[in-house]
C-alpha cells in the first residue's frame, strides 16, 4: 500500500519529469547561444559591420551569424515537430512550413530594406527554393524512400492540389512579369492586384487544407504497411493521428517556437549585409544570394522531409516539400512587392529565359512524379539530375 507521502513524492517526480520534457536541455542551450549572439551583435555589430569592411572580421561574423541562424532554424523545426505530434496532420506540417517560410520572408525583407539595391533578391530566392525543394530535396526523398521500400504510397489528390497552386502562383509571380513589362516588373496597380490575388488564393487553400479537405493531405491507410527492400517481414507503422492534446505543452512549445524565431529576425539584417558584401567582393552571381537564403532557411526542413521518406511517411514528405514551396510563393511574393513599393525599391520578378525552361521542366517532372499512387526511385534520379543542371547554369549561364 502506497503512503500519502510516497504519493506526493511520485507526483513531484512526475511533474519534474514533465517539465524536463517541455524544456529539454538542447532547446535551452540553443536559446542561450542564439540570444547571446543577439546581445553581442546589438552591442558591437555596428562597429564590426561598418564600412570599410575588415575581411577577416567579416568572415568571422558571417560564420557566427550563419551558424547561429541555422542552429536556431533547427530549433524551430524541433519545436514545430513537437507541436505536430500534439496536433496531428496536416496541422503539424503546416505549422512547421509556415515557421520556416516566415524566416525566409524575414531574410529577404532584410536584404530589401538594406542600403543597397537588390531588385532581384525576391525572385532569386523563390526560384532557388523551387529548385532546391522541388528537385534536390524531393529527389532525395523519392530516391532514398524508393531504395528502402521500393514503392511508397501517398494521397494523389493532395499532391495535385499542391501542383495546381504551384503552377498558377509561380507562373503568375515569375513568368507573367516578362510579358507585361520588358523589365520583368509589375506596375503599382498590377503589384497590388496580384499580391491580393496571391494572398486570397493561398488563404483559401489553407482554409481548405485544415478544414473539410484535410483528408487529402493525410497518409492513405493502405500505406501504413510497407516492405523494406531488404526483407519481407519488416513493417513500418505510421501514426498520423494526434495524441491527446496537452494544452500546457502546446502553449509552452508555442512560446519556445517564437523565442527561437526572434533571434533569426534580429540577426537577419546583419547576415544580409555580409551576404551582399561577400557576393560583391568575390564577384559571384547575384542569384547566389537567393540560393544562400534558401539553403539557410530550408536545410532543417529538408532533413525532416528526408527522414519522413525513410520512415515511409511519404505524404508527410510531400506536405513538407510541396507545401513549403506553396507557402514560399504565397507569402514571399506579396511581402516583396509590398516592401518594394512602400520603400520605393525596384523589384524585378520576371525570371530569365533558361530559368523559365527550368521552371516548366520542374513543374512537368513534379506533376509526373505525383499524379499516380506510388513513387519509384527513378523519379528521384530525374529530379536530382535537373537540380544538377540548375547548379551548372547558376555559375555558367
Amino acid at each position: 500500500m502506497i503512503k500519502p507521502s510516497e504519493n506526493k513524492t511520485l507526483s513531484a517526480e512526475h511533474e519534474a519529469a514533465s517539465l524536463r520534457s517541455l524544456f529539454p536541455k538542447l532547446t535551452l542551450i540553443r536559446l542561450l547561444i542564439a540570444w547571446s549572439v543577439v546581445v553581442v551583435f546589438a552591442i558591437w555589430g555596428k562597429q564590426w559591420l561598418a564600412e570599410p569592411f575588415d575581411n577577416t572580421i567579416a568572415v568571422i561574423c558571417f560564420m557566427v551569424l550563419f551558424a547561429t541562424i541555422v542552429m536556431a532554424s533547427f530549433g524551430v523545426v524541433g519545436e514545430a515537430d513537437h507541436l505536430a505530434h500534439q496536433l496531428g496532420e496536416p496541422y503539424g506540417t503546416l505549422i512547421l512550413t509556415l515557421s520556416i517560410v516566415s524566416i525566409e520572408v524575414i531574410l529577404i525583407a532584410s536584404v530589401l530594406l538594406g542600403p543597397g539595391e537588390f531588385p532581384t533578391i525576391g525572385r532569386d530566392a523563390i526560384f532557388s527554393v523551387m529548385m532546391i525543394i522541388l528537385n534536390l530535396v524531393t529527389g532525395l526523398c523519392l530516391l532514398v524512400g524508393g531504395l528502402r521500400y521500393r514503392e511508397q504510397e501517398y494521397n494523389a489528390q493532395g499532391s495535385v492540389s499542391y501542383l495546381s497552386l504551384i503552377t498558377m502562383l509561380t507562373g503568375l509571380a515569375l513568368v507573367l512579369p516578362n510579358y507585361v513589362s520588358g523589365a520583368g516588373e509589375f506596375n503599382f496597380i498590377q503589384a497590388i492586384a496580384f499580391s491580393a490575388i496571391t494572398i486570397v488564393v493561398y488563404a483559401v487553400f489553407l482554409w481548405m487544407q485544415i478544414g473539410n479537405y484535410s483528408r487529402l493531405f493525410v497518409q492513405p491507410v493502405s500505406g501504413c504497411m510497407a516492405v523494406p527492400a531488404g526483407g519481407a517481414s519488416n513493417t513500418v507503422q505510421q501514426d498520423d493521428a494526434p495524441s491527446v492534446p496537452d494544452k500546457r505543452a502546446i502553449l509552452i512549445r508555442s512560446v519556445l517556437l517564437i523565442a527561437m524565431i526572434l533571434p533569426i529576425v534580429l540577426l537577419a539584417h546583419d547576415l544580409a549585409i555580409l551576404i551582399d558584401y561577400g557576393i560583391e567582393t568575390v564577384n559571384a552571381p547575384v542569384a547566389l544570394g537567393g540560393v544562400l537564403i534558401a539553403i539557410i532557411v530550408f536545410t532543417p526542413e529538408s532533413i525532416t522531409a528526408v527522414k519522413a521518406a525513410l520512415n515511409n511517411e511519404m505524404q508527410r514528405a510531400i506536405n513538407l516539400c510541396l507545401g513549403a514551396f506553396v507557402s514560399t510563393v504565397g507569402l514571399t511574393v506579396p511581402a516583396v512587392l509590398i516592401i518594394g513599393f512602400v520603400m520605393n525599391k525596384t523589384v524585378t520578378m520576371g525570371i530569365s529565359g533558361f530559368e523559365t525552361i527550368l521552371f516548366l521542366l520542374t513543374v512537368a517532372l513534379t506533376a509526373f512524379s505525383f499524379i499516380g499512387q506510388r513513387t519509384s526511385p527513378i523519379q528521384g534520379v530525374l529530379h536530382l539530375a535537373l537540380f544538377a543542371v540548375f547548379s551548372v547554369l547558376l555559375f555558367s549561364a
